[in-house]
């Protein structure tokens, strides 16, 4: 019991000498001018305007650089938890652990699912189809997420971490230094006496150089800013670059996975259509009613200049097989509606051709 009490009354004592300490340090001549300039008690030396278009400069792009980062690491990882786990693991082991993105893991999902209904029916080959398209989708968004770490975080984390502190230590210095100058001046303007005033002068002119010569390297670190921002419009430009191919990326996939669909639905629609209702009471019914009920008649193809409609060709387009028609932009041509097409695709003719184009893809005119 003895030395633990012992130790508790020597805890309290360096406490208590701290305490005083700091009483005194806070009565020091620097925060007494600080006071007095806030009373309005006493002349503040001021900087030039330069200099104060610099600091005003300085903070704004420490301000919007740290809004920026902060925001762009939201758009990379917008689930707030990861974003903590991640930085943990980066402070303790140096590197976040590898996890899959959420498009990746819609993919595996559907992966699964599909596989479970049957890759051979429509619906679950459907489902392996759009989640090997979700996954490449998690594989780009990966590597966007990767170089737009690399291009833009890890620069303006930099000047943040680096150059920005720099800068608010100096002028943390030079305010300390302004402070000083400021008494220096105040005890000249209360000393009468030649001898305490030759000294007060040596002093002021001891504390004008150290001042000058702090505001100096304050001022030439703070016109490195435009550097800076020279630097911050290269990685602005990656950033928009490594955007510009993630979105074209997602594009492709997108694109190529529509045409798969599209190719499913109307091959199961045609095979819909085309296949007779084989049970006891419809055979039956289509005995009585002749052959155009099991689609043996040639007769029930629709003939297309009945509802036939110009269109213009928005975008340029590759057919996937045979059963479709390429196309240009700005070409003119003629498109109808078949039964058993699915909604996302017309029928059109061109030159003497026909095939199936997607409507998205299409203008109709009056």
């Amino acid at each position: 019991m003895k030395p633990r009490m012992f130790q508790k009354k020597a805890t309290k004592a360096v406490k208590l000498w701290i305490f005083r300490h700091q009483l005194k340090t806070s009565s020091t001549p620097g925060n007494n001018e600080f006071t007095e300039e806030k009373l309005g008690q006493a002349e503040r030396t001021e900087l030039d305007v330069h200099f104060e278009n610099l600091v005003t400069r300085a903070e704004a792009t420490r301000i919007n650089t740290e809004r920026i980062l902060k925001q762009t690491e939201y758009l990379l990882q917008p689930n707030p938890n990861a974003r903590i786990e991640d930085y943990f693991f980066e402070k303790i082991e140096g590197k976040a652990p590898p996890r899959m993105t959420n498009l990746e893991c819609l993919g595996h999902y559907m992966v699964e699912a599909g596989c479970e209904f049957g890759p051979g029916t429509p619906y679950g080959s459907a489902l392996v189809s759009a989640g090997e398209t979700e996954k490449a989708l998690g594989v780009v968004e990966r590597e966007f997420v990767q170089n737009v770490a690399h291009a833009f975080l890890v620069p303006l984390g930099n000047f943040l971490n680096g150059d920005c502190k720099t800068i608010a230590k100096e002028r943390k210095l030079l305010e300390s230094k302004r402070l000083d100058l400021d008494t220096c001046k105040s005890r000249l303007r209360k000393a009468h006496v030649a001898e305490i005033r030759a000294t007060a002068e040596m002093d002021v002119h001891k504390a004008e150089t150290e001042f000058e010569r702090q505001a100096e390297i304050t001022r030439l670190l703070m016109e490195g800013i435009s550097s800076t921002h020279v630097n911050h419009h290269r990685c602005l430009k990656d950033f928009v670059d490594s955007q510009t191919t993630y979105f074209a990326k997602c594009y492709q996939h997108m694109l190529q996975l529509q045409k798969q669909l599209g190719s499913m639905s109307t091959s199961q629609a045609t095979k819909d259509t085309t296949m007779p209702d084989l049970s006891p009471l419809a055979l039956t019914s289509a005995i009585q009613k002749g052959p155009a009920v099991l689609g043996l008649e040639s007769s029930m193809s629709v003939s297309p200049g009945a509802c036939a409609r110009r269109a213009r060709v928005l975008y340029d387009y590759d057919a996937a097989d045979v059963s479709e028609m390429s196309l240009l932009a700005d070409e003119v041509i003629m498109v109808y509606s078949l039964p058993g097409v699915d909604y996302d695709w017309l029928m059109a003719e061109k030159a003497g051709q026909r095939g199936k184009v997607p409507v998205t893809y299409l203008e109709l005119l009056n």
